[in-house]
């Protein structure tokens, strides 16, 4: 990639707000292929407003961290697992993240050492949503409806959602002046595709 195109590239990607980001994420998932783009990112603003309201929280340390490569053919930077509950560090993914960091000129949103940090704390999220009542609370600020009989409702789970809280959790904790979605889209960008990870 040429400076020139390096530059267009940072430009273009640093134009689009976190929370189109949050909803061009749902929106890549099948089961929002054909919601309004509108709900999406109302969902998106949702699920971050619930993951930064975590930040003054204690959260977790996961009990175990492992770190291996492999994260960038896998399309990950972190992934927790809850048996045990571990969180897998993908060192690989982690070094090409903050060299992109340097190449667009991004450092002050994510300062040295912050994208490690970061994937930690977005990995304890998902634990804590895993174990705790964190995740009926999601549920409950999005306020997607599944079923309704009458006066009964049913919340839906939003696909997704977590995602985004956790992502949301990690700027906030970290003071990160972007969320970690914007190194996602950098990484897709630089033809080494990283989406954020998954807990199981």
């Amino acid at each position: 990639m040429t400076r020139l195109a390096a530059a267009r590239t940072h430009i273009a990607l640093a134009t689009v707000d976190d929370i189109e980001y949050g909803a061009r994420f749902l929106g890549s998932l099948s089961l929002h292929e054909s919601r309004d783009p509108a709900l999406l990112r109302h969902w998106a603003a949702t699920a971050a407003e619930f993951g930064a309201a975590l930040a003054p929280a204690e959260v977790p340390t996961p009990l175990r961290i492992v770190e291996s490569e492999g994260g960038l053919g896998r399309g990950l930077l972190a992934r927790y697992t809850s048996r045990p509950p571990t969180v897998e560090l993908y060192t690989d993914s982690i070094d090409a993240a903050e060299r992109l960091v340097t190449a667009h000129g991004w450092r002050e949103w994510f300062p040295a050492g912050s994208v490690r940090a970061a994937a930690l704390a977005h990995e304890a999220v998902h634990e804590r949503l895993h174990h705790g009542p964190g995740r009926t609370a999601l549920k409950e600020a999005l306020g997607h409806t599944a079923l309704r009989l009458g006066r009964l409702r049913v919340l839906g789970h939003v696909a997704g959602a977590g995602e985004l809280a956790a992502h949301a959790y990690a700027q906030a904790v970290c003071g990160l002046g972007r969320s970690p979605l914007l190194l996602s889209a950098a990484l897709a960008a630089s033809a080494a595709p990283v989406v954020p990870g998954r807990g199981k």
